[in-house]
Protein backbone atom coordinates (compact mmCIF):
# COMPACT_ATOMS: atom_id res chain seq x y z
CA UNK A 1 0.00 0.00 0.00
CA UNK A 2 2.41 2.41 0.91
CA UNK A 3 4.66 1.33 -2.45
CA UNK A 4 0.95 2.41 -4.01
CA UNK A 5 0.36 5.89 -2.45
CA UNK A 6 4.07 6.65 -3.60
CA UNK A 7 4.08 5.89 -6.82
CA UNK A 8 0.40 7.78 -7.48
CA UNK A 9 2.42 10.65 -5.80
CA UNK A 10 5.28 10.45 -8.02
CA UNK A 11 3.51 10.17 -11.02
CA UNK A 12 1.21 13.41 -10.14
CA UNK A 13 4.68 15.52 -9.51
CA UNK A 14 5.91 14.24 -12.97
CA UNK A 15 2.70 14.90 -14.75
CA UNK A 16 3.16 18.32 -12.87
CA UNK A 17 6.37 18.93 -13.95
CA UNK A 18 6.48 17.71 -17.29
CA UNK A 19 3.05 20.28 -17.92
CA UNK A 20 5.05 23.30 -16.33
CA UNK A 21 7.99 22.42 -18.37
CA UNK A 22 6.08 22.45 -22.03
CA UNK A 23 4.30 25.56 -20.40
CA UNK A 24 7.74 27.18 -19.97
CA UNK A 25 8.63 25.81 -23.17
CA UNK A 26 5.79 27.30 -25.12
CA UNK A 27 5.83 30.35 -23.43
CA UNK A 28 9.62 31.05 -24.60
CA UNK A 29 8.41 30.21 -28.38
CA UNK A 30 5.94 32.93 -28.07
CA UNK A 31 8.61 35.05 -26.80
CA UNK A 32 10.37 34.45 -29.50
CA UNK A 33 8.21 34.96 -32.01
CA UNK A 34 7.09 38.48 -30.50
CA UNK A 35 10.95 39.40 -30.74
CA UNK A 36 11.45 38.70 -34.51
CA UNK A 37 7.50 40.38 -35.43
CA UNK A 38 7.78 43.71 -36.45
CA UNK A 39 7.30 46.94 -34.06
CA UNK A 40 4.72 48.81 -35.40
CA UNK A 41 5.50 52.79 -34.79
CA UNK A 42 2.50 53.83 -31.83
CA UNK A 43 1.33 56.71 -34.01
CA UNK A 44 -0.06 54.23 -36.32
CA UNK A 45 -1.97 52.03 -33.80
CA UNK A 46 -5.48 53.60 -34.31
CA UNK A 47 -8.49 52.18 -35.69
CA UNK A 48 -10.21 53.48 -38.84
CA UNK A 49 -13.41 53.04 -40.55
CA UNK A 50 -12.85 51.63 -44.04
CA UNK A 51 -14.37 54.09 -46.88
CA UNK A 52 -17.82 52.90 -47.50
CA UNK A 53 -17.70 50.28 -45.45
CA UNK A 54 -19.10 49.04 -42.22
CA UNK A 55 -15.56 47.17 -41.50
CA UNK A 56 -12.77 49.40 -39.47
CA UNK A 57 -8.91 48.73 -39.90
CA UNK A 58 -6.12 48.98 -37.53
CA UNK A 59 -3.37 50.27 -39.46
CA UNK A 60 -0.76 48.20 -37.23
CA UNK A 61 -2.39 45.37 -39.01
CA UNK A 62 -1.28 45.93 -42.30
CA UNK A 63 2.27 47.24 -41.23
CA UNK A 64 4.56 44.47 -41.86
CA UNK A 65 7.83 46.38 -40.84
CA UNK A 66 8.40 47.59 -44.10
CA UNK A 67 7.60 50.58 -45.48
CA UNK A 68 4.49 52.22 -45.51
CA UNK A 69 3.14 55.30 -47.71
CA UNK A 70 -0.04 57.21 -46.54
CA UNK A 71 -1.85 59.91 -49.02
CA UNK A 72 -4.45 61.91 -48.15
CA UNK A 73 -7.03 62.07 -50.56
CA UNK A 74 -10.02 63.91 -52.81
CA UNK A 75 -12.17 62.66 -55.10
CA UNK A 76 -12.66 66.06 -57.22
CA UNK A 77 -9.22 67.83 -57.47
CA UNK A 78 -6.55 68.08 -60.39
CA UNK A 79 -4.62 65.12 -58.47
CA UNK A 80 -7.42 62.78 -58.94
CA UNK A 81 -5.61 61.12 -61.77
CA UNK A 82 -2.93 60.05 -59.62
CA UNK A 83 -5.03 57.22 -57.64
CA UNK A 84 -3.72 55.39 -61.10
CA UNK A 85 -0.03 56.00 -60.32
CA UNK A 86 -0.49 54.87 -56.68
CA UNK A 87 -2.50 51.76 -57.29
CA UNK A 88 0.49 51.06 -59.78
CA UNK A 89 3.25 52.22 -57.08
CA UNK A 90 0.94 49.72 -54.68
CA UNK A 91 1.28 46.53 -57.41
CA UNK A 92 4.46 47.01 -58.12
CA UNK A 93 5.87 46.37 -54.30
CA UNK A 94 3.20 44.89 -52.15
CA UNK A 95 4.93 41.75 -52.66
CA UNK A 96 7.54 43.30 -50.64
CA UNK A 97 5.18 44.21 -48.08
CA UNK A 98 4.66 47.54 -48.86
CA UNK A 99 1.57 49.07 -47.92
CA UNK A 100 -0.41 51.75 -48.99
CA UNK A 101 -3.39 53.45 -47.37
CA UNK A 102 -5.58 56.14 -48.88
CA UNK A 103 -6.80 58.93 -46.20
CA UNK A 104 -10.07 60.52 -47.41
CA UNK A 105 -10.59 64.00 -46.68
CA UNK A 106 -12.88 67.01 -47.64
CA UNK A 107 -10.00 69.60 -45.87
CA UNK A 108 -9.44 71.30 -49.39
CA UNK A 109 -13.18 71.22 -50.44
CA UNK A 110 -12.97 68.42 -53.02
CA UNK A 111 -14.23 65.53 -51.33
CA UNK A 112 -17.12 63.80 -52.98
CA UNK A 113 -20.57 64.28 -51.08
CA UNK A 114 -20.99 60.56 -50.15
CA UNK A 115 -18.98 57.81 -49.23
CA UNK A 116 -20.93 55.80 -52.05
CA UNK A 117 -19.45 58.41 -54.68
CA UNK A 118 -16.14 58.45 -53.17
CA UNK A 119 -15.85 55.10 -53.72
CA UNK A 120 -16.89 54.60 -57.45
CA UNK A 121 -14.35 57.32 -57.96
CA UNK A 122 -11.59 54.84 -56.31
CA UNK A 123 -12.61 51.58 -57.03
CA UNK A 124 -14.82 51.51 -60.27
CA UNK A 125 -13.12 54.41 -61.81
CA UNK A 126 -9.34 54.12 -60.72
CA UNK A 127 -9.03 50.35 -59.46
CA UNK A 128 -7.79 50.85 -56.33
CA UNK A 129 -7.27 48.31 -54.45
CA UNK A 130 -5.12 49.35 -51.39
CA UNK A 131 -6.85 50.24 -48.01
CA UNK A 132 -8.78 53.61 -48.40
CA UNK A 133 -10.38 54.85 -45.38
CA UNK A 134 -13.32 57.01 -44.97
CA UNK A 135 -13.11 60.56 -45.13
CA UNK A 136 -11.31 61.91 -41.93
CA UNK A 137 -9.32 65.36 -41.16
CA UNK A 138 -5.56 65.45 -42.21
CA UNK A 139 -4.88 69.31 -40.98
CA UNK A 140 -5.49 71.54 -38.12
CA UNK A 141 -6.43 70.93 -34.44
CA UNK A 142 -9.48 68.20 -36.38
CA UNK A 143 -6.37 66.36 -37.42
CA UNK A 144 -6.83 62.06 -36.88
CA UNK A 145 -3.82 61.28 -34.63
CA UNK A 146 -1.90 60.36 -37.65
CA UNK A 147 -1.98 63.00 -39.76
CA UNK A 148 -1.16 65.13 -36.38
CA UNK A 149 1.65 63.36 -35.96
CA UNK A 150 2.61 63.40 -39.48
CA UNK A 151 2.33 67.04 -39.53
CA UNK A 152 4.61 67.92 -36.75
CA UNK A 153 7.20 65.58 -37.99
CA UNK A 154 7.19 66.77 -41.41
CA UNK A 155 4.59 69.34 -42.70
CA UNK A 156 1.30 69.35 -43.23
CA UNK A 157 -0.57 68.54 -46.49
CA UNK A 158 -0.88 71.73 -48.12
CA UNK A 159 -3.51 70.60 -50.47
CA UNK A 160 -4.62 66.88 -51.47
CA UNK A 161 -2.39 63.94 -52.44
CA UNK A 162 0.37 64.69 -50.08
CA UNK A 163 2.55 61.77 -49.73
CA UNK A 164 3.98 60.60 -46.31
CA UNK A 165 6.39 57.60 -47.19
CA UNK A 166 7.29 55.73 -43.29
CA UNK A 167 10.00 53.55 -43.00
CA UNK A 168 10.82 50.62 -41.54
CA UNK A 169 12.60 52.29 -38.79
CA UNK A 170 9.63 55.14 -38.25
CA UNK A 171 10.67 57.40 -40.04
CA UNK A 172 8.76 59.80 -42.01
CA UNK A 173 9.46 61.65 -45.18
CA UNK A 174 6.98 63.98 -47.04
CA UNK A 175 6.25 64.45 -51.14
CA UNK A 176 4.45 67.16 -51.51
CA UNK A 177 1.10 66.93 -54.46
CA UNK A 178 2.91 67.09 -57.59
CA UNK A 179 5.47 64.23 -56.63
CA UNK A 180 4.22 61.18 -59.08
CA UNK A 181 3.71 57.79 -56.96
CA UNK A 182 6.20 56.56 -60.36
CA UNK A 183 9.07 57.27 -61.46
CA UNK A 184 9.52 60.07 -58.88
CA UNK A 185 11.49 60.92 -55.78
CA UNK A 186 8.90 59.34 -54.12
CA UNK A 187 9.37 55.95 -55.38
CA UNK A 188 13.11 56.08 -55.36
CA UNK A 189 12.85 56.94 -51.59
CA UNK A 190 10.44 53.85 -51.82
CA UNK A 191 13.12 51.44 -53.12
CA UNK A 192 15.76 52.85 -51.11
CA UNK A 193 13.80 52.04 -47.67
CA UNK A 194 13.24 48.54 -48.59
Amino acid sequence: MFHKNISVLLSTFIGAATISLVTISAATNADSADATAPSCPAFLNQEFKKLHSSESVNLCSLYKGKPMVLVNTASHCGYTRQFKGLEALYQKYKADGVELVGFASDDFKQEAGSELEAATICYKNYGVTFTMLSPTHVRGSDANPVFSHLNSETSKPSWNFNKYLITSAGKVEHFGSNVEPTESKLEAALKQAL
